[in-house]
């Protein structure tokens, strides 16, 4: 199998990614959740907060602490009771079938939430080592206990001081999860997953004081043998470093300034490590096989720290920027305060719920720049903001906004400013792209479009990259919804759009890059639900 054959068709060939004849099997569904057997087990206090409004570690994280910031960042929050309409072939008759969901967070593609989330932790409520969050009971597993600190450090490289950190994230995918399902395509939502995931850790890490980096490089096959997962069903993406830090020490300990130190090989450390089995159910008896996400993920994997690189902007192709005869500068307004835990609650994807309502300019300009404030994070690829603004760009299509024309434009996150590209009502372009008829975006003010590069980063960082860019993707999305939330907006994150359609109509191509996903954004009304929290 060609790789980049696979990955054109996951991007620009998405019903091939997906077999025409594929039944989805529910009654054989996966669980959203992985269940361990046989293992230790921690009970997370289940007096969650309501609210994260001052809610700082000061000394160590409390174990309550530690339970709030879990659940809010991937815990069950809610369960959720409607009908789903459902219309006869002969389309003269609907009916109605009970629909429960079990909500969480953050979103995911068809609910299916192919992450899991594991904790290296070193508190003195519990025994150091490594553990898993059990979802379905709000509890940890321990797979291992003791002092890692090494072996990570290692096997990112030497550069995070894991010493000097209280604890470490990571987040997996679990193959099947969603694969049952979406099939190849189920490849692509999962970079997404993780990285929309990814930015739910960090603005809750941003709500406790505490101080986060993302490792997209390290020996994978070393940190899932420490894990105990099977290469053939599961796969760390990311690792997060969690620190208490002062101001002046967060400076120091970026990613991109720790020093790089002599080569390990992740053969080297799994020969130093006993290898671990447990026993965990996931419900399907009848799985499939996934040949081609295995054979992506063997060929994104590192096998020695002399694979891993730093991203240079000065290595892509330099193209003259956009110059308008006019653009509009956006207001610079003050950062919204806003509860997260509200936002979780709250969280909800419209369809056919959005509704036509006054929104201005300042609306605009808040989801803009809070949005691509995302990525001024710490991270391995090098912290320089202009060169993830240049991996990741954000374009919109607005219509009937106070102070806007309708049309196409380009955002510029350094001179804040909207860059027209077409003017117009661009609703029927955009709804005749859709796949599907789940989304009415006659009803929506604004589009967004992330697009990133269109060799998917590879050509820097091998397939590895592709995986890297769709979980970028995935926190410009989550900060995208949440700066949505504090415009009283919601938002639907959709892959079922036509991307050749896109490119052309914010003229992409001469910039070799391409939309990654579509999120229309607006006000909507609440959807007929039964819904109730899940706090003890």
């Amino acid at each position: 199998m060609s790789l980049e054959n696979f990955l054109y068709r996951l991007h620009f060939d998405t019903e091939n990614a997906r077999s025409s004849d594929l039944g989805v099997d529910w009654g054989d569904a996966p669980l959203t959740y992985k269940v361990y057997r046989g293992l230790p087990v921690i009970p997370l206090p289940e007096d969650v907060p309501l609210s994260l409004v001052d809610q700082t570690v000061s000394q160590e994280m409390s174990l309550p602490q530690l339970g709030a910031w879990l659940w809010y960042s991937y815990g069950l929050i809610q369960i959720s009771h409607s009908l789903l309409t459902t219309t006869s072939a002969d389309a003269e008759s609907e009916s109605f079938l009970p629909l429960v969901t079990n909500r969480r967070p953050v979103p995911s593609g068809g609910g299916l939430y192919p992450s899991e989330l594991y904790v290296y932790l070193k508190l003195s409520s519990i025994p150091p080592g490594l553990y898993h969050y059990d979802v379905a009971h709000h509890r940890l597993v321990q797979l291992r206990e003791g002092n890692f600190d090494h072996v990570l450090s290692r096997a990112m490289g030497g550069s995070c001081p894991v010493h000097a950190c209280f604890g470490v994230a990571f987040i997996s995918i679990y193959f099947w999860k969603n694969f049952f399902k979406y099939d190849e395509f189920s490849y692509r939502l999962q970079g997404l997953d993780a990285g929309v995931l990814l930015g739910q850790l960090q603005e809750m890490a941003t709500q406790l004081d505490v101080t986060t980096a993302i490792h997209y490089q390290f020996l994978d096959r070393a940190m899932n043998t420490l894990l105990g997962l099977s290469a053939d069903q599961e796969s760390v993406y990311a690792v997060v470093p969690l620190s208490l830090q002062t101001e002046g020490e967060r400076h120091s300990h970026s990613p991109a300034l720790w020093t790089e130190r002599g080569e390990e090989t992740a053969s080297e450390l799994i020969r130093e490590q006993p290898e671990q089995k447990h026993v965990h159910v996931i419900r399907s008896k009848r799985m499939r096989q996934y040949p081609a996400l295995l054979q992506m993920n063997e060929a994104a994997m590192q096998e020695s720290t002399y694979a891993f690189r730093r991203y240079s902007d000065q290595l892509e192709s330099k193209w003259p920027r956009r110059r308008f005869e006019e653009r509009i500068l956006l207001p610079r307004l003050q950062k919204p305060r806003y509860d997260l835990a509200q936002y979780c609650r709250e969280r909800f994807s419209p369809e056919m719920d959005f509704i036509r309502k006054k929104t201005d300019q300042n609306q605009v300009a808040r989801i803009m720049e809070m949005t691509m404030s995302a990525l001024s994070y710490g991270n391995d690829l090098g912290n320089n903001q202009e060169a993830a603004w240049g991996r990741l760009s954000l374009l919109v299509s607005i219509h009937q906004v106070e102070g806007i024309q309708d049309g196409a434009y380009a955002y510029e996150p350094q001179e804040h400013a909207l860059y027209p590209i077409v003017y117009g009502d661009l609703r029927a372009r955009l709804q005749d792209g859709m796949t599907l008829d789940n989304v009415n975006l006659y009803q929506v003010p604004l589009c967004f479009h992330v697009a990133g590069k269109r060799d998917h980063l590879i050509n820097q960082l091998g397939f590895r990259g592709y995986r890297i860019q769709q979980m970028e993707a995935g926190i410009v999305v989550h900060r995208l919804l949440l700066a949505a939330f504090t415009c009283g907006m919601g938002g639907h994150p959709l892959l079922g759009f036509d991307v050749e359609n896109c490119d052309d109509l914010y003229n992409l191509e001469t910039e070799e890059k391409t939309c990654l996903i579509q999120i229309p954004i607006g006000h909507y009304r609440p959807r007929a639900r039964f819904q109730t929290g899940l706090h003890g």
